[in-house]
């Protein structure tokens, strides 16, 4: 269903913290122009901690609207509270989406039957096909391969993985656990190229927010099977890739997006911050290995 390099894409603030919607709307359709073949709104990258729920679906409807139909939109919709996923995910369909992406139980720490249950609960009432995502430096939880192969055999509307585990051996147990045919979509680029050589689709990018053009000719390599052109864009853009992590995330990637786009908001809600110089000179450093600047 999905596949191809996915933009996890940050929200623009203006000045005064509010939803910057002509900002976003305009980056849609680089993204779109520059080859993304579907886009995430409203994930760890779009700050979506710090949106009440009114305005993250607003930014899930804006994106579905600007997208017109040219890719998918799978909307960030997880939470802790699996009442509060049902009415997120909910949200997420009459917004027009695509997908859902999302998260097992963060904080609460759940065993491996609560996290099925959860999904189980979630999937029972919303048909909406969901991507979950796999993030347990976030989250504190891992989804055991176990409970993965269990639930895509039990509920055929989970259709694929964000897999931010970065152990790319999860790839090959994940294939065997819920077939070939389950969608597998690198959470990490760094690791993205050896995600892809054993099984991946696609990856769920932060560093395509401000390289979408390289990101994707990288992704279509992979799925071409074109490992050595791959390799080259990797070299590329793995200064890039650490670069996006050298402080507090979203930090660095929005501080990247006013270089490679003047003019875009440079504001973040708090807890997030600008980030140091040291991560402002890494990015500087890896924009111009990459071309970018």
């Amino acid at each position: 269903m999905f596949s191809g390099s996915i933009p996890a894409l940050v929200t623009p603030f203006d000045a005064s913290g509010d939803f910057a919607e002509k900002a976003f709307r305009n980056l849609i359709e680089w993204q779109i122009a520059e080859g993304s073949s579907a886009l995430v709104p409203c994930g760890t990258t779009g700050e979506a901690a710090t949106m009440p729920k009114d305005e993250h679906f607003r930014v899930v409807r804006t994106c579905v609207e600007q997208a017109k139909g040219r890719v998918p939109v799978i909307a960030g919709a997880g939470s802790n509270d699996t009442r509060v996923a049902i009415d997120n995910i909910k949200a997420a369909k009459d917004a027009g989406a695509d997908a859902a992406l999302m998260v097992p139980p963060y904080y609460n720490r759940p065993n491996q039957d609560g996290i099925f249950r959860h999904f189980e609960a979630i999937v029972e009432a919303c048909d909406l096909p969901i991507v979950l995502y796999n993030v347990p430096g976030r989250t504190v939880t891992d989804i055991a391969v176990e409970t993965i192969g269990k639930l895509v055999q039990a509920f055929p509307s989970i259709v694929g993985i964000k897999d931010a585990t970065g152990l790319i051996q999860r790839v090959s147990a994940q294939r065997t656990a819920a077939g070939p045919d389950f969608c597998q979509l690198s959470g990490n680029d760094d690791t993205a190229l050896g995600f892809m050589a054993t099984g991946g689709r696609g990856c769920i990018s932060v560093t395509a927010n401000v390289a979408p053009r390289l990101c994707a000719d990288f992704q279509a390599a992979c799925l071409a099977g074109d490992f050595a052109k791959a390799l080259v864009l990797q070299d590329k853009l793995f200064p890039l890739h650490n670069a996006m992590f050298t402080d507090a995330s979203p930090g660095p990637v929005k501080y990247a997006m006013t270089k490679v786009r003047p003019g875009f908001p440079e504001t973040l809600r708090l807890p997030m911050t600008w980030p140091n110089e040291a991560s402002r000179k890494a990015v500087d450093a890896a924009l111009v290995h990459a071309g970018l600047a």
